[in-house]
């Protein structure tokens, strides 16, 4: 059993160099499917912290009329907290909301003086509700304006960040979907141009299968060097996709992070690197294995 498997993958290597040009196609092919792979996981993990910086500047701020009291208020609270899709509720109290109010135009001394002039707080309390993703808002909204604290509120803010909302929400699926699609293809490009590079290899090598056939060699030791040169298109594509990402991940990793703090592409890459290795060796080598399996499946049965 040893003796034929190590002439199976050393017969499978000796394919590999002598279809060096053929291989180079494939290989190349691969690459690029393993490359938009790897890419758009590392995609996914920019649009994660995205979403998150984005999703902690947006919420919905709910403010109760003037006679509303404070225990009213933070009733309201408890039932929005009790919601799964509430992430937290802020309670900003009306003096909270004069005095962030006046820290913030504290430069403007005719909206200061106006301010003073008034014999009492105008601000209302507000509840700033964050949820646990982008599309929940619109629900939290609706129970809002259906409970019995829909008397008590003067306005909710949500129409003005919908749009934002939305958009946010619609942005990152067709990321995600677009990468799903641009990855399948290119996987099937990959695997036509492997089925047909192992078709030339078993063509140039047909008078030794067919000598192995007439010698009563099995099916699977006919196709096992097969097998093993398609896995190695998949090894190779592998390991040039590394040469290249490593250092392509380090040095665009600072750009990214100026741009979005909280990101850091190459921390995620060296600390799951083996989990994107071992990915990249199932992707890589199963094209080449099943292309190079379908290719010598169909050649053994018409001949």
């Amino acid at each position: 059993m040893l003796t034929k498997l190590s002439r199976i993958i050393r017969s499978g290597w000796i394919n590999f160099w002598r279809n060096r040009w053929l291989s180079g196609a494939a290989i190349s092919v691969m690459s690029l499917t393993i490359f938009v792979t790897t890419s758009l996981l590392l995609v996914n993990v920019l649009t994660s912290a995205l979403v998150e910086t984005l999703r902690d500047k947006i919420d919905v701020s709910v403010y109760f009329k003037l006679n509303v009291s404070e225990e009213e208020v933070l009733e309201a609270r408890e039932s929005l907290i009790a919601l799964n899709e509430v992430q937290s509720v802020e309670y900003v109290s009306r003096e909270e909301a004069l005095k962030n109010f006046k820290e913030k135009h504290k430069e403007n001394s005719l909206l200061m003086q106006s301010l003073d002039e008034l014999n009492d707080n105008p601000l209302e309390a507000s509840l700033n509700i964050k949820a646990q993703t982008a599309s929940q808002y619109e629900q939290i909204v609706n129970f809002l304006t259906s409970s019995k604290h829909q008397k008590d509120i003067d306005k909710i803010n949500y129409r003005q960040n919908q749009t934002i909302i939305n958009r946010l929400s619609s942005i990152t699926g067709a990321i995600q979907r677009s990468g799903v699609v641009v990855s399948i293809a290119l996987a099937l490009v990959a695997i036509l141009v492997t089925f047909h590079t192992i078709r030339l290899a078993i063509y140039s090598s047909r008078e030794e299968v067919n000598v192995m056939k007439l010698v009563g060699a099995s099916n699977w030791f006919i196709r096992g060097p097969f097998v093993v040169e398609g896995a190695l298109y998949g090894v190779s594509a592998v390991i040039i996709i590394l040469i290249i990402f490593y250092p392509l991940v380090w040095f665009i990793s600072p750009k990214i992070t100026t741009y979005l703090p909280g990101s850091d592409l190459f921390y995620f890459f060296k600390v799951n690197f083996w989990q994107i290795f071992l990915i990249q060796i199932a992707v890589g080598v199963s094209l080449g294995v099943v292309s190079s399996f379908v290719a010598i499946r169909r050649y053994l049965k018409k001949a």
